[in-house]
């Protein structure tokens, strides 16, 4: 009889059963799960998660743990909005991990500049808790985050090591209420990133979030001494089947589930959109 790995190996789609066994709402619309599944992956790759008779959705995986995986997940859709139902106790399908990862054992020694913005902290966290386990091979770490507003901000709990570990700065489009747990400056996170990155020296910076905001950023960064090779970033494009077969997330020849999602800036600078 063939082993589950063997059968899972011959059907790339085949879904496991998984466990939740950790649930929060982190803002009004997103939420973070923790599934019970010892999975070998890479920050910045994904998976698949999906309901019977609803859908299947690729969600970025939002820890770096042997022991669990994270998911935050952002309700903009049929499958999102039935995921946020969900209760610990409760199982889900998921297949993977699928894409490329952050190259961070090749970086180890270097300076890290962290840009997300809103969605896009998410994958961030699994590359910040690769840097906290292995905190003694990297040198400087500055974080830079954007939201829409504090109630929006992700992660807040863990906001609170992060500021004692490494250079934490967050802005807000609008803070209409100042009296939260999370605090920052209102502006964009460009504006962050231009008033404390002072050059390129040893550095090398991993960006995630909207297409404008890596475009603005990489702009800044450029300015300031950075190459194209001293950038990384997350694309998005919409997936369907995450092995290369079906051809949705193709961005001028390269998939994003196969050559990404994780790309070297200039690999995608001339496609950015």
């Amino acid at each position: 009889m063939a082993t589950k790995e063997e059968i899972i190996a011959r059907n790339p789609y085949l879904p496991e059963l998984k466990e939740i066994n950790y649930y929060k709402r982190e803002s009004p619309d997103s939420f973070t799960i923790r599934l019970k599944w010892k999975l070998n992956h890479g920050a910045g790759q994904f998976i698949f998660c999906s309901l019977p008779g609803i859908g299947e959705a690729p969600i970025s995986i939002c820890s770096y743990s042997p022991e669990y995986v994270e998911l935050n997940i952002r309700e903009v859709g049929n499958v999102t909005n039935a995921l946020a139902k969900l209760k610990k106790g409760d199982k889900l399908l998921v297949r993977g991990p699928y894409g490329t990862e952050y190259p961070l054992g090749a970086l180890k020694g270097k300076n890290i500049i962290i840009v997300g913005g809103g969605c896009g902290v998410a994958p961030l966290k699994g590359v910040i808790e690769y840097i906290e386990r292995k905190r003694e091979k990297f040198g400087d770490v500055s974080l830079f985050f954007g939201f829409r507003t504090p109630e929006f901000a992700l992660f807040s709990e863990q906001m609170k090591s992060w500021k004692k570990t490494f250079k934490l700065h967050i802005s807000f489009d609008k803070i209409e209420n100042p009296a939260t747990c999370t605090t920052g400056i209102q502006g964009f996170v460009t504006q962050l990133v231009d008033d404390n990155v002072k050059d390129s020296n040893n550095a090398v910076a991993v960006l995630c979030g909207p297409p404008i905001m890596i475009e603005k950023t990489a702009e800044l960064l450029e300015k300031k001494g950075f190459s194209d090779k001293q950038i990384y970033i997350s694309a998005e494009r919409l997936m369907y089947c995450g092995i290369g077969k079906c051809g949705r997330c193709m961005i001028h020849g390269k998939y994003t589930c196969l050559d990404g999602a994780v790309f070297r800036y200039d690999e995608l600078k001339e496609h950015m959109d």
